[in-house]
């Protein structure tokens, strides 16, 4: 999700929920403690350089239960920074913090804004080998010199 869709639903909405891929809603109480854009410039395994763009929102639990976050005041942070931060209109990955902090990507389902749980890939399959056979592996079966990344 784009951060213009996210700024076109927000105003329909009476409450802002949150839900993990698995069915478990973030707590009501949540604070949206970072809006900010994220610049990577890396290299892939094949050698290409790439840069990406995505806003970031951090998701934070505190123990303020009787905090709930609106719509218009998520509106109004967001705008903040893009005047404050000149954000653009990428992809959102929410930072959410369970065992360990976690990235994912957001959709929404005409109800709750769905965190989808991300996964990593190789980016130049092309440049080092992988065959769609290879792909499903785990790197720990992969032999030496086999292609896999």
């Amino acid at each position: 999700m784009k951060l213009s869709q996210i700024k076109e639903i927000l105003p329909n909405l009476k409450n802002v929920v949150f839900q993990l891929e698995n069915g478990k809603i973030v707590p009501e109480h949540f604070h949206v403690t970072e809006v900010g854009q994220i610049t990577k410039n890396f290299i892939d395994c094949g050698g290409v350089i790439r840069k990406e763009n995505a806003v970031s929102f951090q998701l934070w639990n505190a123990d303020d239960f009787e905090h709930r976050l609106k719509p218009k005041k998520l509106l109004n942070i967001i705008k903040l920074s893009e005047d404050k931060l000149g954000i653009e209109d990428s992809e959102i990955e929410v930072e959410y913090q369970s065992e360990t902090i976690g990235k994912y990507d957001l959709e929404f389902d005409g109800k709750n804004f769905i965190l989808k749980n991300k996964t990593t890939a190789c980016l130049a399959q092309d440049a080092c080998g992988i065959s769609e056979n290879k792909i499903t592996k785990k790197s720990s079966d992969c032999a030496p010199n086999s292609g896999c990344c």
